[in-house]
């Protein structure tokens, strides 16, 4: 059952002076709201002039506000229905942090399901990443973490053993850049590659998607501050639920 949007909304504070756009600057509002659930999933989003008038925007700005929320499939147009809001994405910014760190800070309730962790010799191609000897032992893991009670990441992660000794309640309780930094271990630099391609079939059913669904990439190595490698991550997130943020500027 849908209901209509009711939180009574103070008027958007935009910044006519500032070079960003006026509907951007209401689409980032609107996008608080949902991703804090002050906005339900279902919620009906009433007209635009009605809308427009209650945010203190013109209705062009509000259209084009909602044109581009529903582009970022935060909110979705249905035949006689209207426009309704679907699962908030998580936003990730594109920085030196951990899926768990970011779903704490954003109040959105972490759980992890260790699916396997073991010592093996680390393939070549893991080996070049950490910059060790093919063959080094490293520890393997394959998590699933939830958000807000939704599978969201499947994860794969080497770990030298000489770096770090993991056990699986450790990782079930905690994020995997939380216990280095326990052990006095931080993570200062990184090359990271983002991606997409479509899900497996294990994938798919993993993760709660249909086959073919896409899925986000992420490859990661991390070195503290003498140059060490710490970690190798390979991950795949859900586009519908997931997605990076980047915040660019002109040098």
């Amino acid at each position: 059952m849908t209901s209509d949007l009711s939180p009574p909304f103070r008027p958007v504070e935009v910044d006519r002076t500032s070079p960003v756009p006026l509907y951007f600057q209401v689409a980032t509002r609107l996008q608080e709201l949902i991703e804090k659930g002050e906005i339900g999933v279902g919620a009906r989003i009433e007209n635009e002039v009605d809308l427009a008038e209650r945010l203190g925007v013109s209705r062009p700005t509000t259209r084009r506000a909602i044109q581009y929320l529903v582009e970022r499939g935060m909110l979705v147009r249905k035949r006689g229905v209207g426009t309704q809001v679907v699962h908030p994405k998580v936003r990730r910014p594109v920085e030196l942090s951990s899926l768990y760190d970011d779903l704490v800070a954003g109040d959105r309730s972490p759980r992890t399901e260790v699916l396997e962790l073991r010592t093996m010799p680390a393939p070549d191609p893991i080996a070049a990443a950490l910059e060790v000897a093919p063959g080094t032992e490293v520890t393997w893991i394959e998590r699933l973490r939830y958000a807000g009670g939704e599978p969201l990441a499947l994860m794969h992660n080497a770990i030298p053993v000489d770096v770090l000794r993991l056990t699986r309640d450790d990782l079930a309780a905690h994020g995997l850049y939380e216990l280095l930094r326990r052990s006095g271990l931080t993570p200062r630099i990184a090359t990271q590659v983002i991606g997409a391609r479509s899900a497996t079939a294990a994938e798919a059913r993993t993760l709660d998607e249909k086959r073919g669904a896409s899925l986000l990439t992420m490859t990661r190595t991390a070195w503290d501050a003498g140059g060490r490698a710490l970690e190798y991550g390979s991950h795949v997130y859900r586009a519908s639920r997931y997605s990076f943020e980047l915040n660019l500027s002109a040098g």
